[in-house]
């Protein structure tokens, strides 16, 4: 009996032993394997005792072999991406490796990173060998990434003009989109034998993504001239509108695009108000994003002369500036220019041709399109650096009253528009701020307490709804910590009688509201003295550590107390 026990553990023993030595044996071939396949030449083939070590195996455990991955490639795909066609037919024909087999990719121009096929990263790669043997071995030409992008789509976005013709003659989709609705046109924009490549073969010139973009709006959007002609040639929309409702004349003003605009004045027969706004708008992003003067100066005068008559405009009558829209008290009550003359009263005056341009953005895109509101943060940011800081105040104020009536406070951009001009607040308070003297005023803190404080409620009421958008949670505490530090700077500022009772009664009216943190249900009282509370703000580098409940500010716990409970 102890010889037959001892014989039994003597061979459990050995057993694991052998499959410890396998196991190691497999480690060695593999990472040779990977080490052959990453750093072989173009053409090479794998070493004759690599190959030797792998044809020993049994099928089924060079298939597993070629299946195990490092870093979240396998060998073949590691070869694909190299080029290496010798070692790709050795793997798929005699190891078996799976050629379906998903591998991480990182895009060499934005650093993304997707998760593909082998065929999809050597059609990314312009690896036209390689990607012959593998659709000669029934690779799936039309197998898409993690974001839906087919192989044929991501070559079109690298031009590799070969491999799309090879995809195409192998069956390959050029109508799929990916999960965006990016269709392969839209790849190509950058490419006009690409795209004409496309059309002959029926992709659809007017398809639009998910923000409504057709391929037209991107060939403008990256002032691809040619390209524009030519889907213009072959039937493009001009007229079709994007989800922020810019068409094509729209897209080319807002890029600068000026060749682009002159080339759709000369296709479509834009009214005479519609080629006055354009030109307007045109010269606006010409100043504003090209700090180009005397360009925008040339379009303004452009569009003048188009609204009195000329070039194009109606014979004589004046085409009137469309929405009228009352003066903006962030822009100090300026009104555009009407006449030649007024336009070059401004012209020397560099402040007032950015008023101007930002009365231009708002009338024509009106005032709650996206572009305006950057505008107005990006020109504010310019006051701020300049020192003027009341200047900068006005217009982000404004830019927050757009956003929280558009968005509401649960976006992540009307979030960053608060907390900076909270903190710009704050630190001219604080003195932090050179020539920042006097600020903030009491009726500027007040507004912006206002602004914020009117929609935390309904803001709250969304966030009881479950599931809860983490995201969503995050941005409402970090509006409600603003809160908390405008409440000091209420009772910081207010030098009279009336101002105290204004502040008073309007944090009053917030605390019965009984508004609390999204994550950890702290009341606006917990908020005011914890050393935590802090601002960060995106528009400015470096941190801001304040705690609302100073020494300076004891009289604020009074304002936020919790109201007494009904008799």
């Amino acid at each position: 009996m102890w010889e037959e026990g001892g014989s039994s553990s003597g061979g459990t023993s050995g057993g694991a032993a052998k499959a410890f030595l396998d196991m190691a044996k497999h480690d060695a071939v593999f990472n040779e394997l990977m080490q052959e396949c990453r750093h072989s030449a173009p053409g090479a083939r794998l070493s004759a005792k690599l190959r030797t070590a792998l044809e020993r195996m049994s099928p089924r455990e060079r298939r597993v072999l070629c299946d195990r991955k490092r870093d979240g490639c396998a060998p073949l795909f590691v070869a694909c991406k190299r080029g290496n066609v010798e070692i790709v037919e050795y793997l798929v024909h005699v190891c078996d490796a799976d050629i379906e087999q998903r591998g991480v990719y990182e895009v060499p121009d934005d650093r993304s990173v997707h998760t593909v096929t082998p065929l999809w990263c050597a059609a990314v790669s312009g690896r036209l060998e390689v990607l012959r043997a593998l659709a000669d071995a029934g690779a799936d030409v039309n197998a898409g990434s993690d974001s839906g992008s087919t192989p044929v789509r991501s070559a079109c976005f690298m031009t590799h003009l070969d491999v799309v013709r090879f995809l195409v003659a192998r069956g390959a989709d050029i109508h799929r989109p990916n999960h965006n609705g990016g269709t392969c046109l839209i790849n190509s924009v950058q490419s006009v034998r690409l795209c004409a490549y496309l059309l002959e073969h029926g992709a659809e010139v007017n398809a639009r993504d998910t923000q409504l973009k057709t391929v037209l709006h991107y060939a403008i959007q990256e002032q691809r001239v040619e390209t524009v002609r030519l889907l213009l040639e072959h039937g493009a929309d001009p007229a079709l509108a994007s989800r922020a409702g810019d068409d094509a004349l729209r897209t080319a003003c807002l890029k600068g695009a000026a060749q682009v605009v002159s080339l759709l004045a000369g296709r479509v027969r834009y009214p005479a108000a519609r080629m006055a706004d354009a030109y307007e708008l045109l010269g606006s992003t010409l100043l504003d994003e090209f700090n180009d003067v005397t360009a925008a100066l040339a379009a303004w005068r452009r569009a003048t002369a188009i609204r009195h008559g000329g070039a194009g405009g109606p014979g004589g009558g004046y085409v009137a500036k469309r929405p009228v829209r009352a003066p903006c008290p962030a822009l100090g009550g300026a009104r555009e220019w009407r006449s030649l003359a007024e336009l070059e009263a401004a012209a020397t005056d560099m402040d007032a041709l950015r008023t101007q341009s930002l009365l231009v953005v708002a009338r024509v895109l009106s005032p709650d399109h996206k572009d305006t509101v950057f505008r107005l943060m990006y020109r504010g940011a310019s006051y701020a650096d300049a020192f003027r800081y009341q200047r900068c105040i006005d217009l982000w104020s404004w830019a927050l009253q757009i956003r929280i009536a558009k968005d509401s406070l649960l976006s992540t951009d009307t979030c960053h528009t608060a907390c900076a001009l909270t903190r710009l607040m704050l630190d001219a308070h604080g003195g932090r701020l050179e020539r920042g003297r006097g600020l903030p005023s009491f009726s500027d803190v007040l507004k912006i307490f206002n602004l914020l404080a009117d929609d935390l409620p309904e803001c709250q009421r969304l966030l009881e709804a479950r599931p809860v958008f983490k995201s969503q949670a995050d941005t409402f505490d970090r509006a409600l910590r603003c809160v908390t530090h405008l409440v000091y700077l209420l009772h910081e500022r207010a030098s009279t009688r009336g101002e105290r009772a204004a502040a008073a009664a309007a944090v009053t009216g917030l605390v019965r509201a009984d508004v609390r943190s999204a994550h950890t249900r702290d009341t606006l009282l917990h908020l005011c003295v914890s050393r935590l509370n802090v601002i960060r703000s995106t528009y400015f580098a470096d941190e801001l550590d304040v705690t609302v409940s100073t020494a300076r500010a004891a009289g604020v716990p009074a304002l936020v107390a919790e109201p007494s409970r009904p008799s």
